[in-house]
């Protein structure tokens, strides 16, 4: 009888499971660096290495889920490895409970687990899941005091009006002339790139927050001024087109009246360079979360009355729109009841541009103009809405403190947000500008009212007049012409 071949011997199988709690630059070295060292322990033990399995950037208590650590106790329950290889033992399990799991597995399963710099985790025996168990443990409080600390530091940071990092702000972050080096994300490269002083001002950046909150405190909107970044080619610190979400961001955040935020909470100044004072800051944002304020308008006019000039037919109220119902070239003003009678809209909206200009022109322009508020005064109404908001964080920390109950919490709260509306209601009338601001008292009004925004345009008729467009004569009228002006009315306002 022939003896079995003895020196055919078969290698054990193992996995190699890798995993880092952040990666900063996205070039996955830390990752690398644990397999590299994992791979290195599993050829000096001799061991098949079948798998690697790997989690980047997911920290072992943040409640992510770890898609390759649960597919590797899927393949181990399966019998496709009975060695598990990690850098250390922290970067394995990351709570009691998976802990537990993962004991229950390799005592089931016969699956023995080695570590670069902790040795070997004998969990056969009651003593070597003892220890595990207590390694576990400290690896929990080391995490979560680190993370303390990082929260710490940050508020003290946020307290001193630093940069708390991340992405760069529109409108902050001058060179100093000083280079750093990073991982480029999409090649895994080392490179220099600027230090950025987050304190000063971008000045093409920052007028154009300016421009954008001007605009709304004059009755403009958000998509008004993504068009107008749009058109001077402005884009995010990220190089994409200013949307609309993006930019009702960059107009109502506080750091742009140099206010400090730490966790949604104003904390204090900051250090940098406000863009605009509080005042106008508070306006903005008051407007802007204004309930009544149209959020999703559809379609933006394209023609200067569009929904603004009136019918006039039979004194009808109703506003007009633009229709192509008198061919491509020539599109109508019409009824939007349908009942009949069109105005070529060019021919309007020219004789309304001249006759506003023509007013705006006059020596008695001036008399037009709005007060300003001048019995508002802004800095006591800032004073007046800090205490506010101080005494609703003390309610909060009260009702935190089980000194008051939910029924006195929510009473005492709706008050001071009732007051704070008010005072916030005051400091906008402190800022909204009057859309007749920018025409009236300049040296050319046709140039200025042609170098608005169409939006800014139908803000001025919103304000000074309503046009209305009654039924015009038939045929040719005195002088050869056909249109006739008479028929378009308008009625002022101030």
């Amino acid at each position: 009888m022939s003896q079995p071949n003895t020196d055919v011997t078969q290698r054990i199988r193992a996995v190699i499971y890798v995993r880092i709690s952040q990666d900063r630059t996205g070039a996955h070295l830390g990752v690398d660096r644990q397999r590299q060292d994992c791979e290195a322990l599993a050829e000096r033990h001799g061991w098949e290495v079948v798998e690697t399995y790997c989690d980047n950037d997911i920290s072992a208590y943040s409640g992510k889920p770890r898609k390759d650590y649960r597919r590797m106790l899927a393949d181990l329950d399966a019998g496709t490895a009975t060695v598990v290889i990690v850098w250390h033992n922290d970067r394995l399990t990351r709570s009691t409970v998976e802990l537990e799991e993962y004991i229950d597995l390799s005592d089931r399963r016969g699956i023995s687990t080695h570590t670069v710099q902790a040795g070997t985790i004998d969990l056969t025996s009651p003593s070597g899941r003892m220890t595990a168990r207590i390694l576990g443990a400290v690896a929990r409080q080391e995490s979560e005091h680190k993370g303390h600390r990082v929260a710490r530091a940050r508020l003290q940071n946020a307290q001193a009006g630093k940069w708390g990092g991340g992405i760069r702000p529109f409108g902050w972050g001058v060179p100093t002339g000083e280079t750093r080096k990073k991982i480029d994300r999409k090649t895994g490269d080392e490179v220099e790139v600027p230090v950025l002083d987050m304190d000063q001002l971008v000045p093409e950046e920052a007028a154009a927050v300016e421009v954008g909150i001007d605009m709304i405190l004059s009755g403009g909107s958000i998509k008004g001024w993504c068009r107008w970044l749009a058109d001077k080619g402005l884009t995010t610190t990220r190089g994409n087109p200013v949307g609309h979400v993006e930019a009702r961001d960059m107009l109502m955040r506080a750091r742009n009246a140099g206010i400090a935020i730490y966790r949604g909470e104003e904390i204090g100044p900051g250090s940098w360079a406000a863009i605009v004072p509080e005042e106008k800051h508070r306006a903005v944002v008051a407007v802007l979360m204004d309930p009544n304020r149209r959020t999703t308008p559809g379609a933006q006019p394209k023609w200067l009355g569009s929904l603004l000039y009136r019918c006039g037919r039979d004194e009808c109220p109703t506003t007009v729109y633009v229709t192509q119902s008198g061919g491509a070239r020539y599109p109508s003003y019409r009824c939007r009841t349908a009942h009949g009678g069109g105005r070529r809209a060019d021919r309007v909206d020219e004789y309304v541009q001249d006759t506003v200009i023509a007013r705006l022109s006059r020596p008695d322009a001036a008399d037009l103009l709005l007060p300003g508020p001048t019995t508002v005064n802004v800095g006591a109404l800032q004073v007046e809405a800090e205490q506010i908001r101080g005494r609703l964080r003390e309610l909060a920390a009260m009702f935190g403190g089980g000194q008051i109950d939910m029924a006195q919490f929510t009473e005492g709260s709706d008050v001071a947000r009732a007051q704070l509306a008010g005072v916030e209601q005051q400091m906008v009338r402190a800022a909204v500008k009057d859309p007749l601001v920018k025409l009236v008292g300049v040296q050319d009004v046709g140039k200025a009212w042609h170098a608005l925004p169409l939006e800014e345009k139908r803000g001025v008729l919103r304000t000074l007049v309503t046009v209305t467009l009654t039924p015009p004569k038939l045929g040719p009228l005195p002088g050869g012409g056909r249109f006739d002006y008479n028929a378009v009315k308008f009625d002022w306002l101030r």
